[in-house]
């Protein structure tokens, strides 16, 4: 599975995105990494409302969802308000039973890509305070920690704490 191909969520891959997060979900939980994610906590509806005010983007590999971020143009639940040089990487998953190890760092590659594409400097996104092994992820991938937020609200649940990440990315060739 070494081909990915990106490409924008539409409502006919709305299905396919629950399934993708609930089995990431289960992924997390069955290997105690944390309870940040819960099967069952985000619907259709959710992820439209995503599209509707951002994007959300899709990795195939074989025709098959294989991996999907949200990429949105403002945060200000975590962020608060914030002049337009940042994309917001949120609920990066991968189907952990179908790719190889390293293909979520593809993903927030190409996110990273995206943002820089979009006229963007930096690459923000937020990771849950308490998990050590998934803050250590960002930081290996270039992130660098520069804030906390206590009280995040959470789609479904109680707020949260979250360390606020952020990385810089250049100008795509020819914007330079």
């Amino acid at each position: 599975m070494n081909d990915l191909c990106f490409r924008l969520a539409d409502d006919t891959d709305l299905a396919a995105l629950v399934r993708l997060r609930d089995d990431a979900a289960r992924w997390i939980l069955a290997r105690g990494v944390s309870d940040q994610w819960r099967p069952g906590e985000l619907d259709a509806d959710h992820f439209r409302r995503v599209m509707d005010g951002g994007e959300v983007w899709l990795a195939q590999a074989a025709g098959r969802v294989v991996g999907a971020w949200e990429l949105w143009w403002q945060d200000e639940d975590a962020w608060g308000p914030q002049p337009p040089t940042a994309g917001y990487v949120h609920r990066l998953m991968v189907d952990h039973g179908s790719v190889a190890p390293g293909t979520g760092r593809r993903l927030l590659q190409a996110a990273e890509h995206r943002v820089a594409e979009a006229g963007r400097t930096l690459v923000r996104l937020d990771c849950l305070a308490g998990n050590a092994r998934l803050n250590a992820y960002y930081l290996g991938a270039g992130y660098r920690a520069v804030g906390r937020k206590e009280g995040k609200p959470q789609p479904g649940g109680a707020p949260k704490s979250f360390t606020l990440l952020e990385k810089p990315v250049p100008a795509p060739a020819g914007r330079r």
